[in-house]
């Protein structure tokens, strides 16, 4: 898909920098993946103590499949 975004030369300039990239195409593919997999691992944490297991963590490791 294609889209049209305006951002400053010099955000995305160091934005290649920092993620080694060599397009920008690549630069904003990186920075949307790690965006996004931050907020699943907050959504994850946010879970933490919320769910209940009945089976140790030895349990479910030895468990038969």
């Amino acid at each position: 898909m294609r889209a049209t975004v305006t951002i400053e030369k010099d955000r995305l300039d160091l934005l290649m920098k920092e993620t080694k990239s060599r397009s920008k195409t690549s630069a904003v593919k990186i920075a949307i993946d790690d965006y996004l997999r931050k907020k699943k691992i907050e959504k994850i944490k946010s879970m933490k103590g919320k769910l209940d297991f009945d089976m140790t963590a030895d349990e479910i490791r030895h468990r038969e499949r």
